[in-house]
This record gives C-alpha cells, structure tokens and sequence, in this order.
C-alpha cells in the first residue's frame, strides 16, 4: 500500500494539537482525521479514534505493521513541516 497523498491543516492556537492531517492511499482510499500532536518527546502523530463508555479512546482507523505506522508517521510529520 502507496501513500499517494498527505494533506495537512495546521491548528494554530490549539495547545498540543498543532495540525489536522488527511491521508489518501493507493489513491482509491483516504483517512481523515489524523492528528499532529506535540509531545513531551516532540512531534507524534494520533489516528482518528472516539472515546467509548469506558472513557477511553479507541482508534477508529490505525496501521496494522510497525513499518507502515512508521511509513505514515514519516509522511505526515513531513508534510507538516514543509
């Protein structure tokens, strides 16, 4: 699977979010909802996810492999600071 297109919307003013992110894969499929988040540790990214009775929250959408996570997160983080 291709990342074909990263699309991102910086959140100013926003505390720790500083941007929304959309993802489009092989060019057939997209995710929305992506965050960039500052850290403790810097910049990390965070899938879309919901909170669920419990109070905690789930992803919605996620990477399956840690190489694919990492090939996303790379992505992202590179578009945001372009």
């Amino acid at each position: 699977m291709k990342i074909t297109e990263v699309r991102i919307t910086k959140a100013e003013g926003q505390g720790t979010l500083k941007a929304f992110a959309s993802v489009t894969l092989d060019g057939v499929f997209a995710v929305h909802g992506i965050r960039v988040v500052e850290g403790k540790n810097g910049l990390f990214v965070s899938m879309p996810n919901r909170q669920v009775k419990e109070g905690e929250y789930k992803d919605i959408a996620h990477p399956v492999t840690k190489e694919f996570k990492q090939e996303l997160s790379d992505a992202v983080l590179a578009e945001f600071n372009k």
